[in-house]
């Protein structure tokens, strides 16, 4: 009796993969429309539908630092019809920041992390700082002189900042904005002296010689910034940094569904009439596999948890 159970359970869950989807299924977006992760899964969006089939809808659920959509998924049944479009701070920042009623790393199936960007230190065009190496001498010789600006608290750009201070033996003071648009407007009004900012935002002002690059925290010098050194030039050792956007479902999603999901990102990311436009954007490439994605996830959850503990991180 439990053997036949047992095939008839596998039998219906097979029966559901194969029929998927079914019904509409939803990209929860944890934060609001406009931002890169947003601009991620419409961008998805369509191209999942096409090559998918059915209907595929972007859902923004933002608040609680991207918790909010987070525990919307993980609750959410595993068939494939509700899914999560995220960056890296619900998956491995926000739980070790603040309370979240879900477990990150068991949690969570996860499918590709579609994309991922680098953070740059800019300053305005006004700055003396003309280099890292100006940068890193007037922290030594100035402690708690030099401010670096962020979108908050535990956000990317500010542990770009502490890891950067960790690494070179210096120390900067945390400005936190609530988001990256005040932080634009204070630098380019010279109320903040620098930030770490994410490529994909800074661009357009480097471009028009509002805002000065010295260093980006890619493993490799990026195409739209040639002349500007990484951090690991400069000799300064696991500095990489990347804000990424990635895809997951609620654990227990069947195989058979996020196979199709992974291979469905990975055309659609490699699109023509897409992949140039998000590398004009500062966007890499990734459309890694769940297997990657999986210990990725757990790589960088270590990774930010001990920087967080070690550099004592609160969020007010």
């Amino acid at each position: 009796m439990k053997r036949t159970l047992c095939a008839i359970g596998a039998s219906l869950t097979l029966t559901a993969a194969m029929a998927w989807p079914d019904k509409t299924v939803t990209l929860v977006v944890p934060f609001p429309p406009g931002g890169s992760t947003d601009l991620i899964a419409r961008t998805l969006q369509p191209k999942l539908q096409e090559k998918l089939g059915g209907t595929f809808v972007v859902d923004n659920k933002p608040g609680a630092t991207g918790t909010i959509g987070a525990t919307q998924v993980v609750r959410a049944a595993p068939d494939g019809h509700t899914l999560f479009v995220s960056s890296l701070g619900p998956f491995v920042i926000a739980p070790h920041l603040i309370k979240v009623t879900y477990d990150a790393p068991k949690d969570f199936d996860y499918i590709s992390v579609a994309v991922q960007a680098p953070n740059v230190l800019v300053v305005p065009v006004a700055s003396p700082h003309k280099s890292m190496a100006d940068v890193q001498t007037f922290l030594k010789a100035n402690p708690g002189k030099m401010t670096f600006a962020s979108s908050g608290n535990g956000s990317s750009d500010h542990l770009t900042a502490e890891l950067f201070w960790q690494q070179t033996g210096t120390t900067g003071v945390h400005v936190p904005y609530k988001g990256g648009g005040p932080v634009m407007t204070d630098l380019l009004g010279n109320q903040v002296d620098s930030s770490f900012m994410n490529i994909n935002t800074a661009m357009p002002q480097i471009k028009a010689g509002k805002l000065r690059a010295l260093s980006i925290t890619s493993a490799q010098r990026s195409p739209l910034l040639p002349d500007v050194p990484t951090l690991q030039e400069l000799g300064i050792k696991d500095a990489n940094v990347y804000s990424w956007q990635a895809m997951a479902a609620p654990k227990g999603t069947p195989a058979d569904i996020k196979a199709k999901l992974h291979a469905a990102v990975k055309d659609a990311l490699n699109d023509p009439a897409i992949k140039p436009k998000l590398l004009d954007l500062g966007f890499e490439i990734v459309a890694s596999t769940p297997e990657q994605f999986t210990a990725f996830q757990a790589a960088e959850f270590a990774r930010w948890q001990k920087l967080i503990q070690s550099r004592n991180i609160k969020v007010e």
